[in-house]
């Protein structure tokens, strides 16, 4: 039987033409051997039942609920061949244990934000946050749109890690006091739960940082362990219930403009799957990570509102204060970079992509903030 070009692809569009018959038309026994090569990648039925560790309290809104939301996405994505159980910080093991247990393979994955390994590897805070660094959006484009991804994944390949975007929580708050700060002079001495870089700028300044995991901040607050706490913003910071044991509401999150959160999946694990799976746990990952920044902006404009209706002392951070500590973040940069290579490098890359985001805000969303949306904004003086 003879075809033309035109009768071939009618009787393909009617199914008239059978695939087998197809496929020998396009070259038999060759074009079937090429394509079953690849096949393993795509038509493999094995399943995978994966655990997941995190450092977030069990059902955390927003943040725990991304843990959920990228598990339900990566199975229905996958048709249920990777099916994942998520566990909150201590159902498992405890919190900040996530790291080394996805590493040497005691869960296949975890969540976290890379700040709380910097004990493992300084390097690993540039990925998420750095204190009068990048907001959300200028943190993404170095990410995704610059080098800084290569980067986070060439650092933690020494920690045979994968990781990968997990959501942001946009600027956070400056924290809950239980003493004025009026001068740089009121933060010797002071005792507050702060991670990451952060924490040492507050050292420099004479204060203690106390890493404690989020289930235990507010009792440390309640009993005095701690006379201030930074966390998140005002929708989180609502829940936890700290405008009740706190006096002063502070801003801005000078320590904190943009935090990345992070999914991190063990390496070799991740490496052993098929290419597809390996795309659909990318996919579901920036799915998840944009949904996560989109609830966090919403929640948070309402809970605010809400704070202030109900009387919330809400304060500005002294000009001295926010200048002095920035001076102090150049000095504990300075020390870093100059003790770990990776860290140089690594900060090198943000801060050159910094300057030229910083650059392109100033005549664009600067002056969106200062005159476009002046109208709707809180005067704080």
């Amino acid at each position: 039987m003879k075809l033309s070009r035109k009768n071939f692809f009618k009787g393909l569009a009617l199914g008239t033409i059978s695939l087998p018959f197809l496929i020998r038309g396009l070259g038999g026994k060759n074009f079937a051997q090429e394509d079953s090569s690849n096949a393993p990648n795509v038509l493999t039925a094995k399943r995978y039942r994966w655990k997941m560790v995190t450092t977030w309290p069990p059902n955390f809104p927003i943040i725990g609920e991304a843990c959920t939301k990228f598990a339900e996405t990566v199975e229905a994505i996958s048709g249920g061949r990777i099916q994942i159980r998520v566990y909150g910080g201590g159902e498992l093991v405890p919190a900040l244990e996530a790291f080394d247990t996805v590493r040497t393979g005691g869960a296949e994955l975890g969540s976290g934000a890379a700040y709380y390994w910097a004990g493992k590897a300084p390097a690993a805070q540039f990925f998420a946050s750095v204190p009068f660094g990048m907001n959300a959006q200028q943190l993404n484009a170095w990410l995704l749109g610059g080098e800084g991804m290569a980067l986070w994944e060439e650092l933690y390949r020494d920690f045979n890690l994968v990781p990968m975007p997990g959501g942001n929580t946009g600027v956070q708050m400056g924290g809950w006091f239980n003493r004025e700060i009026n001068s740089i002079a009121d933060l010797k001495g002071l005792k507050m739960r702060i991670p990451g870089l952060g924490g040492k700028v507050l050292e420099k300044a004479g204060g203690t940082p106390v890493l404690l995991a989020g289930g235990e901040i507010y009792t440390g607050l309640e009993r005095g362990v701690i006379d201030a706490t930074e966390w998140l913003g005002p929708f989180h910071d609502t829940l936890m219930g700290f405008q009740e044991i706190a006096k002063y509401y502070y801003t801005p999150g000078w320590h904190e403009p943009g935090t990345m959160l992070e999914f991190f999946i063990n390496k070799e694990l991740y490496d052993g799957l098929p290419t597809d799976l390996q795309a659909i746990l990318k996919t579901a990952a920036l799915r998840v990570h944009v949904w996560t920044l989109s609830e966090m902006e919403a929640k948070n404009a309402e809970a605010l509102t809400n704070l202030l209706q109900k009387g919330v002392d809400l304060r500005r951070f002294p000009d001295e204060v926010i200048e002095q500590m920035r001076a102090y973040t150049r000095e504990v940069i300075d020390e870093i970079t100059s003790s770990d290579p990776f860290s140089r490098k690594a900060y090198e890359s943000y801060d050159a992509f910094r300057k030229k985001a910083a650059n392109y805000s100033q005549i664009t969303e600067k002056v969106f903030y200062d005159q476009i949306q002046r109208d709707a904004t809180l005067n704080l003086g």
